[in-house]
């Protein structure tokens, strides 16, 4: 049991890793477009749209990579919530299914928009708009999630996570409040390529799945004595 929950504590890294790689071969990093020029959008999609598909198809892989991790930080949610109704885990549970979904579909999204290179400008830029307003706005799961985490563990008898990843997934989720305000900016710190949307969620989340894989790995070492 404790090496299949040491490896799937492992794919929360590898998601990271794998997803970013799409990023890079897609064009999205290391300077993600904005929305602010449409003819920009457009041209990102429509010069290279081979690119684009197969960098994006890389991304939406990653996202699914952690889907284990995910399961394993409420397997040991449970752990925390020894006896009567584990609703924390089970909350973490939804809200990491959704956040999933709220990751995958957008890169699908970004795939189609270059599906067809003699696509008209201003659907490119649709799809461009739902794409990135769904991943980076969609931020309400991800807070339940890192809420129901944290409290958890400061309510954990057994002190199986140390309490600074309670407070550290507090401040993530505190991170993702400026989200939504991407509706309202084409550009600056809080458009959806901005300082406050994009790379603050962006590593906030990316530190959310490193610390986590770490922390579920020391849960993991009190495992030793179960049947593997």
């Amino acid at each position: 049991m404790k090496k299949i929950a040491d490896l799937a504590a492992l794919t929360g890294p590898l998601a990271v890793v794998v997803t970013l790689a799409g990023w890079l071969v897609a064009g999205f990093l290391p300077v993600p477009i904005g929305p602010g020029d449409q003819q920009e959008v457009a041209r990102f999609f429509l010069d290279d749209p081979t690119r684009v598909r197969a960098g994006f198809l890389i991304g939406s892989v990653g996202v699914v990579l952690m889907i284990p991790q995910l399961a394993l930080i409420s397997l040991h949610l449970r752990r925390m919530e020894p006896t009567g109704f584990p609703l924390l885990a089970v909350v973490q549970a939804i809200a990491a299914t959704t956040t999933v979904l709220i990751n995958m579909f957008p890169h699908l999204i970004f795939a189609l928009a270059g599906f067809r290179g003699d696509r008209d400008p201003s659907e490119v830029v649709l799809l461009c708009d739902l794409a990135w307003l769904l991943l980076f706005c969609g931020i309400t799961p991800f807070i339940v999630q890192n809420v129901a985490v944290g409290v958890a563990i400061l309510r954990d008898p057994a002190s199986l996570m140390p309490r600074w990843v309670a407070y550290l997934n507090f401040f993530i989720a505190f991170s993702f409040l400026p989200d939504p305000l991407a509706y309202f900016f084409k550009s600056g710190p809080f458009a959806w390529n901005g300082l406050f949307v994009f790379w603050l969620a962006l590593t906030t989340y990316c530190v959310f799945l490193l610390v986590m894989s770490w922390a579920c790995r020391q849960a993991n070492k009190s495992l030793e004595g179960a049947a593997s």
